[in-house]
Formats: C-alpha cells, structure tokens, sequence
C-alpha cells in the first residue's frame, strides 16, 4: 500500500511539473518559482549529494590513474564530442565567472559596435559580492576593452557595463543569455546577470563544454581569453594600469590554450574551463567546486600529466 502511494505521489507530481528526484541531477521545478530561487534550490541539494555522497562517475577503467579533487570535472575529445574523463557531469551547480563566455557571445551576436564608448556607471557597481574595481564610474571605455577585460581579468564592472549597455538593458541581455543556451542544448542551465556573481547563474559540466565549444569558434574571445596581460589607459589621468589573466597557466607558457576561463564566488568554489591541445589532442575541460585556492590548477596539470601519459589512447584500444 505504501509503496502504491508513493507511486501515485510520484504520478501527481510529475503531472505538476516537479520532479520528485531533483536532487540527484537537473532539477525540474514549477515555473512559478523565480528564476534565482530554483538555482538556490537546485544549488543546495547538488551540493549535499556531492559533498556528502560522492557519485564518481568515469568514462572507463582507463581513467581509473587520473584523480581529481574537484567536485565536477569533465574532459572532451573536442574533435570527436566524446567524453574522455566524467565526474558529476550532471551536477547543477553555481558557474560564478564562466558565466562571461555567454557574455561575450551575446555582446558579439548582437554585433553591436566595439568601438563604441561604454560609460562605466552606478548601476555596474557590485553591491551583492562588493567586490573591487579599478574602473571609477564615470570612466569611459570601448565596448571591445570591456569585454577583454571582462574575459582576461574577469572585471565585474565591465561584464555589467556590457550587460547594461544592450538594447533594452540588463533584462534583455539575461533574456539573450538564456535564449542563446537553449540553442546551444544547454538544457540544465540558467543565467541571471551578465557578470556570475550571482550564484543563480547555474549549470552542469555537461552543458559548460558545449558552451566552451560554441565560444571557441569567436576569433575575439579566444583572444581575449588567453591574452596574459594587458595595459590599460585610465581616462581622465595619466596613469597606466596593468591587468593579468585570471589563469595562471595561461601566464605560465607551459600550455597550448585557445580559450580560458576562471570563476569564483563562495557558493560555486573556484572553476575553470579551458580549450587546449594536449599531446596533440584538442580538449575540452571542466573543473567546478574546487574549494583549494591551487586546486583547479593542480587538476588542470594532472589532466595534462594523465593524457601526455597516454591514457587517453590505451582508453582508445583498451
């Protein structure tokens, strides 16, 4: 009798539009729940199972030599679309500054000027995370120096200035934002501001390497994304202020990147996605909920080390 409840609660359920297993995968949850308010519950049951129950999932016993610490990581033949790597692939999470690829794109489909000034104004500053900046309101940049910074140094107040700067404002660009990831099949994933810092941006592993693929074939953002430094001209002074890339391994020489992206806010961990080519393979990686300050870097070059040792191809045979 009580197992002939559940299933009728199941069936009830199901005809509202909620799923009664949200917490192992995607949630599906009513649409009269606000957009930030699903991430948060999404968020919060994502977590526990991985914190608490760890499901590692991997794509053979070849990779059984590679351990991450990260709590979601994937590896993609980018050539092929396979999986090379899988652990929590599915996991809804808080992306935090990954959310700037899909800035990006969205700047550069709606194929607004780059050279038009941009008016760094109140309204960009970060008054959720109160993070820094060293663009002062007032200051004006071109919309393609926002959107370098936003990508190489993960500026928040230029990701915000390009967001606000659409036509039809901020609502708009998130509207934009969510639109262009129902094209791309990013069916597990939300998108609420332009700059991540809120943890409703989500989205899983799964739907981030499809994001990164999408990206890497905009000439700019993979600029933009492995430029290492960067000087910028402060208007109204004479001063000179130089920005670093977010990725260290992109500073460090020692890989061949096509495009990077970090991300951080205390609800997502430390992230990274990158394109790379290693032992002569195009990879896609993604590394979510790295909670040690080295950790997704540390993971990148196991990754590296794993693959250059030929796992990938014993994985191919095997």
């Amino acid at each position: 009798m009580g197992s002939l409840r559940r299933v009728l609660v199941c069936c009830v359920l199901a005809a509202l539009g909620v799923n009664a297993y949200a917490g192992e995968s995607a949630a599906i949850l009513p649409s009269s729940i606000p957009v930030a308010h699903q991430a948060k519950r999404i968020h919060i049951k994502v977590r526990h199972k991985i914190h608490r129950e760890p499901a590692v999932k991997r794509v053979s016993s070849a990779a059984d030599g590679l351990h991450l610490r990260s709590g979601v990581a994937l590896v993609v033949d980018q050539d092929l679309g396979q999986p090379l790597y899988a652990k929590n692939p599915e996991a809804v999470m808080p992306i935090a500054s990954i959310t700037k690829l899909m800035t990006a794109m969205v700047v550069l489909d709606a194929k607004l000027p780059l050279d038009e000034t941009v008016a760094i104004d109140a309204a960009d500053v970060d008054t959720l995370k109160n993070t820094g900046s060293r663009l002062r309101i007032g200051m004006e940049f071109t919309r393609a120096e926002l959107l370098r910074l936003a990508l190489m140094s993960s500026e928040n107040r230029a990701a915000a200035a390009l967001g606000r700067a659409y036509p039809g404002g901020a609502p708009a660009f998130v509207a934009a934002m969510n639109l262009k990831a129902i094209q791309l099949g990013m069916s597990n994933s939300r998108f609420v501001d332009s700059t991540g810092l809120n943890s409703g941006n989500v989205s899983t592993a799964q739907d981030l390497a499809r994001m990164v693929r999408a990206a890497y074939d905009y000439d700019l953002i993979r600029d933009f994304t492995t430029t290492p430094a960067h000087e910028v001209d402060l208007p109204g002074s004479r001063r000179t202020v130089a920005f670093r890339n977010s990725n260290s391994l992109v500073r460090s020489g020692a890989w061949d990147i096509g495009l990077s992206k970090t991300g951080f806010i205390s609800e997502a961990g430390r992230c990274l996605v990158m394109q790379a080519t290693i032992a002569s393979k195009p990879v896609i990686i993604v590394l979510l909920d790295s909670w040690g300050r080295l950790t997704r870097v540390g993971d990148a070059n196991r990754i590296k080390k794993w693959m250059e040792s030929g796992a990938t191809l014993r994985q191919r045979f095997s």
